[in-house]
């Protein structure tokens, strides 16, 4: 046991802290001209006021910030410059948290490879000692070095432009920013990659605010369902409406969570807003969202007693779940939810939903109140340095949607009142195959190993040994039951086998000792000698 890693404790995931809701707008062509125009002309203004923030670099405060929003006030409104420059403000520290997080990652790969450059050619790992396997051939290791010092010289120009507070943004993505270049191998023509451009550089958000009519003034939408915006000063003569307000015909009807958002704008509580163009679809769409009160979360004890749970194993193509009472014990049968991640990104997210969906309502139907899953993290699983030269591994690893599965779950959970349950996934696939698979295995029930962790998982979160405990001695001492099992203690190795075979009798009225006693002692019958001396039958005595 002194290999093995200490595992963390297992924790209640908190409850999502928003809400968001999309509907489809079927506005008209002159609806969608203004929405167009709107939209590009408030994504110069943002456009311009970040470039504007990112001169700032780090000498950024509250008179700047105010000078921003003044010259912006001037030429749209006062509430669009405050969602304009907040806009700036999250997209600026979005680039310093991925300047962070590409700082970390440079890193470690630096001190991977440097570890592995510094081990001779061909040298096994040793996990024990802490020392990682070197590289296999003088090629390699040649072309490691040179990569090293490549990643070395990158970390110094990202460390130079955290000091100076300089970030790299393209509004519009830099992905469609580099299919400009590429638009053959992309797919698009110049026309086609121009309107995805100007979609994704259009602005048209705006934040709520509590106590405003219908929690929003600038994007409004009323009970009825009829939404109007408030138009910048330079496009006033758009307006359709009084106090520079443009009224659209296409009706909004928020299917999902649609009295949620009613009970909120009709207290006057704040909405967000946010209207976007698919124009490979050809459609808008307006996306409302908002905050929830920071509910509290339930501690450990009180989650799993309503009812005890079920344990979740995460798979490249499924979900293996079972059920568990509150004693640890699986009840039912393995259930297997399954889903493709093949395709585009669309169906991709509704395999998962889909697979999501039937997992909790096989838990509200069980009357389960919690699920449990392993709390993974593949960060620093793609990477060659950490599996080598298994690139069909390294690739499954990147395309497996763990943070996708875990925060869609969590928000999809929380609806259903039932808790979510993370705990550390070290040996649950091991441990769950070597004490659950082969004895739940029948004739007619197949126990994969994914369906084994899924009650490793499950035992962990209800604060059980993963190891199952023996049975029982039976209630008489014939041996009509068979071999009697040792009734260990949880933190007994090996625990599940048979008893090992004790020298002497099999019952307690002689002590252990007589076999030794008898093996010694002098015979009266033929049968029972046990000494080395060889036997010799006495003649016959022959009578008449």
């Amino acid at each position: 046991m002194g290999g093995l890693r200490e595992l963390a404790a297992s924790l209640v995931v908190p409850g999502p802290a928003g809400v968001a809701i999309r509907d489809r707008l079927r506005v008209s062509a002159v609806d969608a001209a203004v929405l167009a125009e709107v939209g590009v002309f408030l994504g110069s203004l943002a456009a311009g006021d970040l470039a504007e923030r990112s001169r700032q670099v780090l000498g950024h405060d509250a008179a700047s910030w105010a000078v921003r929003k003044r010259e912006l006030t001037g030429r749209s409104s006062a509430r669009w410059a405050g969602s304009i420059t907040k806009s700036s403000h999250d997209q600026w520290a979005l680039a310093r948290r991925g300047q962070a997080a590409h700082m970390a990652w440079l890193r470690g790969q630096i001190a991977s490879i440097g570890a592995r450059l510094a081990r001779p050619l061909g040298a096994k790992a040793d996990k024990r000692a802490g020392l990682v396997r070197g590289y296999a051939s003088r090629g390699e290791w040649h072309a490691k070095s040179r990569r090293l010092q490549t990643l070395k010289d990158r970390l110094t120009v990202v460390e130079a432009d955290w000091a100076a507070g300089r970030v790299r943004v393209v509004r519009g993505g830099k992905r469609l920013a580099h299919a400009r270049h590429h638009l053959d191998a992309a797919g698009l023509d110049e026309q086609a990659w121009r309107g995805r451009w100007q979609a994704e550089r259009m602005f048209l958000a705006a934040d709520g605010e509590s106590g405003k009519r219908f929690g929003n003034e600038t994007i409004r939408v009323t009970d009825t369902g009829q939404l109007s915006l408030k138009l910048p000063a330079a496009l006033a003569h758009l307006a359709n409406a009084p106090h520079g307000r443009y009224v659209l015909d296409a009706p909004v009807a928020f299917r999902h969570r649609g009295q949620e958002w009613l009970d909120r704008i009709t207290v006057n509580r704040a909405v967000a807003y946010r209207i976007h163009h698919d124009p490979v679809r050809g459609r808008w769409y307006i996306t409302a969202s908002w905050q929830r009160a920071a509910a509290p979360t339930l501690p450990l004890q009180a989650a799993l007693a309503r009812g005890g749970g079920g344990g979740g194993d995460m798979n490249d193509d499924h979900l293996a779940a079972w059920q568990l009472d509150v004693h640890g014990n699986p009840v039912g049968e393995p259930q297997r939810f399954f889903y493709d991640l093949t395709g585009s990104t669309q169906h991709r997210d509704a395999q998962i939903r889909h697979a999501l969906s039937r997992l909790l309502h096989y838990t509200r139907r069980c009357g389960a109140s919690a699920i449990a899953i392993e709390d993974l993290d593949f960060s620093d699983g793609t990477s060659r340095e950490k599996h080598g030269r298994n690139k069909r591994f390294r690739r499954l690893l990147s395309r497996f949607p763990t943070a996708k599965l875990k925060a869609r779950l969590v928000s999809m959970a929380a609806e259903q009142d039932i808790a979510i349950v993370a705990v550390d996934p070290a040996y649950t696939s091991r441990w769950g195959a070597q004490h659950w698979q082969q004895p739940l295995t029948t004739k007619t029930r197949k126990i994969s190993r994914h369906d084994a962790a899924g009650i490793a998982i499950g035992r962990r979160a209800l604060g059980h040994p993963i190891r199952r405990r023996t049975t029982p001695p039976p209630s008489h001492q014939s041996d009509g039951a068979g071999h009697r099992t040792v009734q260990a203690r949880p933190d007994t190795r090996r625990r599940e086998e048979t008893r090992p075979r004790i020298p002497g009798p099999r019952t307690r009225s002689v002590s252990p000792d007589t076999e030794r006693k008898r093996a010694t002692r002098t015979s009266n019958t033929v049968r029972d000698v046990r000494s080395d001396q060889t036997w010799v039958q006495d003649s016959l005595l022959l009578t008449d």
